[in-house]
């Protein structure tokens, strides 16, 4: 895992001031240096420069980027970020070719499969990524993300210049760029935030890369392009071959994803997904007299101010407990203080690049740098409620009959906040409608679905492409913020286009939520944990922090020269963060309510006072 950045200019020679332009990108890949602390390369060719920030996890020795590898006369050039999780079966495929490969990084083996493969190798590839590739031979830098979007890419056009970066903090060092915020951008902010539509990278002129999608830039322009999209067809496997399938793709991924030459372990809520990777691992490991370490997060005195919740319904604690004691892991709790869960508020912004979920990124930037100090690489449960259909709202009436982002239903906390000239002018719902109805519009079809299948298949497009790609940009950002890199199984996209059209009766059966997937667990976890209700990530329930953040956040609304006040009502904010309000009312997700929003509003101040746009 790493950090990439770099320019792309057809009108200049790029090597004719290549001391300049060395430092250049050398200064970009420095913003970048929390993501890869362990080395650093700059290349710079005709009409191209790349940069890399590295953080070694296979082969240290031979995996030094920006990587050349030459072909007859042409030299072909590399700066990736990611991990393939098929390597062995790509290398095997380039050798049987006639390539010769010289060290044993997936990224050799990757520009050779672009080599050889040209863009056709974006289809092969099964892991996390987003890379860039100097092609002499036609004269072209081909760029391509993963096809969830687990590594990020940012680009902007600067006059004749394209810049790129991991991070949009990486395009600010390039001089001609400057922070600007349009209407869009706003929007985005105060109507979507923490998520964010695909390909708008919030302030103007910068674009993100898609998932699923490569990019190639020539003299004639940039030419974006899909790669990959489930197809929605009639599944007609019997139930029995569903849950063998399934079983078999789950253990699959989870043991690909275990190659590493530094120390691995796994994040254990005791949760079944958690669960499900770390039993996997742990028997592998076994297989080797070999400990598997496992980690778990808590807050500071909550299990004396814990409440259980429909959405949260018991304690993580005796789950984890019960699952470490069962595989014999090496486990750790990790405990975080209010006073960091604050604090963090301001790091977790400046290593997003934009405001996000609060103290569920703060306490995951810190759990992040405490797991770092013992393992390089961890593997997490993300993305399985968005491929089983975990969520309450995928069997909710609610989310079948609202045309609006499930997570998200209601505006009114957000639109109050705000200035009613900023709401006027902005017009929040009307963005978040057309931006709904956009996604909507690409959901796969099935022309055998009946109206409620057509309409699942709309919320689970909605939550592979949104509220997954948040919690993924958050997982990343908050773990290469620590030198972590984390991966996340239920991501193989092998799985995914397997389960995208398992039909509900399987994978809801006898109406229990995620049933396909605990069925095929079943000879691998224990049968109390493989029947524990969902629990999401964990929150601090201590009264403390809600009035630490709450004091913080009348600091800000109380000093005139607070950005923030320029958009939103201070009055307004106060009635709907004051004690007695309608404080359990969630503005994002489940959890994600009033002591979370002044949380999210802190954050504003902070991106608005950090980056200084100009508004446009």
């Amino acid at each position: 895992m790493c950090g990439i950045a770099g320019i792309i200019n057809y009108k200049k020679n790029l090597y004719t001031y290549k001391a300049y332009n060395t430092l250049l990108v050398r200064d970009m890949a420095k913003a970048l240096r929390h993501r890869g602390p362990d080395a650093s390369g700059e290349w710079v060719g005709e009409h191209a420069a790349f940069s890399h920030s590295r953080l070694s996890v296979i082969d240290p020795m031979g995996g030094a980027q920006p990587m050349k590898r030459k072909v007859g006369e042409y030299e072909f050039v590399i700066t990736y970020n990611g991990e393939l999780y098929n390597t062995a079966e790509l290398r095997k495929d380039l050798i049987n070719k006639g390539y010769e490969l010289t060290s044993l990084s997936d990224t050799e083996v990757l520009l050779y499969a672009y080599i050889h493969y040209g863009e056709d190798c974006a289809k092969m590839l099964n892991g996390i990524y987003a890379f860039c590739i100097w092609d002499p031979m036609r004269q072209r830098v081909f760029i391509c993300r993963d096809r969830f979007g687990v590594k990020p890419f940012f680009y902007a056009e600067c006059g004749d210049t394209l810049i790129f970066g991991s991070e949009i903090k990486a395009l600010f060092r390039y001089p001609a760029m400057k922070a600007e915020i349009d209407s869009q951008g706003l929007c985005e902010i105060f109507a979507l935030s923490p998520a964010r539509t695909q390909g708008v990278g919030v302030f103007k002129g910068i674009r993100e890369l898609r998932p699923a999608h490569f990019m190639s830039v020539t003299r004639g322009g940039i030419r974006v392009k899909s790669y990959w999209k489930p197809e929605s067809h009639e599944h007609t496997d019997s139930y029995e071959d569903t849950v063998e399938k399934v079983h078999n793709l789950v253990y699959d991924a989870v043991k690909r994803q275990l190659v590493s030459d530094v120390p691995i372990a796994t994040l254990l809520s005791g949760g079944l997904d958690s669960s499900i990777i770390t039993a996997i691992a742990a028997t592998e490991f076994k297989k080797h007299n070999q400990q598997l370490s496992t980690y778990s997060f808590d807050y500071e005195d909550n299990e004396k101010y814990f409440k259980a919740t429909a959405f949260q319904p018991d304690s993580d604690n005796p789950w984890v407990k019960r699952m470490s004691d069962a595989f014999g892991t090496e486990h750790t709790k990790l405990v975080c203080k209010n006073d960091i869960l604050l604090k963090y508020l301001y790091d977790a912004m400046y290593y997003k690049d934009m405001p996000g979920m609060a103290d569920c990124d703060s306490s995951l930037l810190y759990f992040c740098r405490r797991i770092k100090q013992r393992h390089t690489v961890c593997l997490s449960g993300e993305c399985s409620d968005e491929i089983f259909g975990g969520y309450p709202w995928f069997r909710s009436e609610k989310a079948f009959n609202t045309p609006a982002f499930p997570w998200s239903y209601d505006l009114s906390m957000r639109i109050h906040a705000l200035k009613p000239i900023v709401a006027e002018t902005l017009k929040p719902e009307e963005y978040s409608r057309r931006r709904y109805e956009e996604s909507i519009a690409e959901t796969p079809r099935f022309d055998g679905d009946s109206a409620e299948e057509r309409r699942r298949r709309e919320i689970s497009w909605l939550n592979i492409n949104w509220f997954m790609t948040n919690l993924l940009d958050r997982k990343d950002r908050m773990s290469m913020a620590s030198g972590l890199e984390v991966r996340v199984p239920f991501c193989d996209h092998r799985l995914v286009e397997y389960v995208w059209n398992i039909p509900w009766e399987m994978k809801n059966k006898d109406n229990v939520s995620k049933s396909i997937l605990r069925e095929a667990a079943r000879t691998v976890l224990p049968d109390d944990v493989l029947m524990r209700k969902k629990s999401p990530y964990p929150k601090t329930f201590n009264p403390v922090y809600e009035k630490s953040v709450r004091n913080l956040l009348n600091e800000v609304l109380n000093d005139p020269s607070s950005p923030i006040l320029t958009f939103v009502d201070k009055k307004s904010v106060e009635e709907i963060c004051a004690p007695g309000s309608d404080y359990g009312k969630p503005f994002f997700g489940q959890l994600m309510a009033v002591p979370q929003y002044m949380g999210y509003l802190i954050q504003v101040n902070y991106w608005l006072e950090e980056y200084n746009p100009r508004i446009v």
